[in-house]
This record gives C-alpha cells, structure tokens and sequence, in this order.
C-alpha cells in the first residue's frame, strides 16, 4: 500500500467526518464516533490489497464502524435528549449570509440532517455514499449489494427524505 495514515487521513478526513456527522447528531458522538472511525482505518490499512480504490475501502471501515456505533447507541439506555440536535448543519452554513439566510439554512440542513439520520441504517449508507459523489457500483462494494438494489435503495430514501422534509 503506497499511501500511509496520516496521508489518507489528511485527504479524506474531512471526508470521515461527514460520514460520522451522517450517523451521529450529538457533536460530542460525533467526535467519538470520528476517533473509532480513525482508529479502525487506521488497523485495517495495513490489511488493504488494492482490489478497490483508497476511498471506497476506507468508506466501507468507516460504515461498518458506523453502523456499530449506532448499534451500540440503540442498546445503551438514555433518558436523556441531547441538547445539540442541529449543530453538524452549522458546518454547512456560510458565514457570509445575512442572518436571515443563515437561520434559513440551518434549519433547513437541520431537517435534512435528522431526515437523513432518522433513515433506517442501509439506506442512510447507500444515501450518504451517493451524497460523497461514489458511483452505485462503488456503493455496491462498500455495502455489499447489486448495482440495481443500490438503484432501488436510492430512491426510496430520497423519496422517504423529500417526503419528511416536505411534511415540517
């Protein structure tokens, strides 16, 4: 493998941490969530052989990772809403809109955001993945599915996303 992890993780860094954001509404989890993702490219680049490109293996640690963290979120008990549900859609928003403009953005990323991470956890991977620009055969590899059942998967989340983002 030419390319070690400080490389990777400074190409595709920003990268990871949309995928965490994707998953994880608490900016505080999302950072936790970023450390396991890193931590495991970290271990598994060692395992790389090049049947893929860098990204789609990389994307496909940090989804499984992902998908654990989630797993284990929903098992823990928690009585406690978190506080800073929108905070990752502040990312998003320019700073050089008017205030007006920003409120309208932020919440309107917000409800992206929850719409996206309110999806069941396939489509919310395929949906993310599509988002990073991978091509459905790409997104295939990472989750393990057909170019058609990526297609399908596709399009159902974004209508389920247009629907949600319609109905607030």
């Amino acid at each position: 493998m030419g390319q070690g992890f400080e490389d990777v993780f400074a190409q595709y860094g920003a990268l990871l941490g949309r995928v965490a954001n994707s998953y994880e509404a608490n900016e505080a989890m999302q950072q936790e969530l970023l450390q396991e993702i890193a931590i495991a490219v970290w271990q598994g680049l060692s395992r790389f052989k090049g049947d893929s490109s860098v990204k789609t293996y990389i994307l496909k640690i940090a989804h499984n990772r992902a998908v654990s963290h989630v797993a284990k979120q929903v098992k823990r008990v928690d009585t406690h809403p978190y506080d800073d549900q929108d905070k990752g859609a502040e990312a998003y928003v320019s700073q050089q809109c008017s205030p007006e403009i920003s409120t309208s953005h932020h919440q309107s990323l917000g409800q992206l955001l929850n719409a996206v991470r309110g999806l069941p956890v396939q489509p919310r991977q395929v949906l993310t993945l599509s988002l990073e620009g991978l091509s459905y055969d790409e997104i295939g590899d990472v989750c393990g599915l057909t170019k058609n059942h990526v297609g399908v998967i596709l399009k159902r989340a974004k209508q389920r996303i247009l629907q949600e983002v319609s109905n607030v």
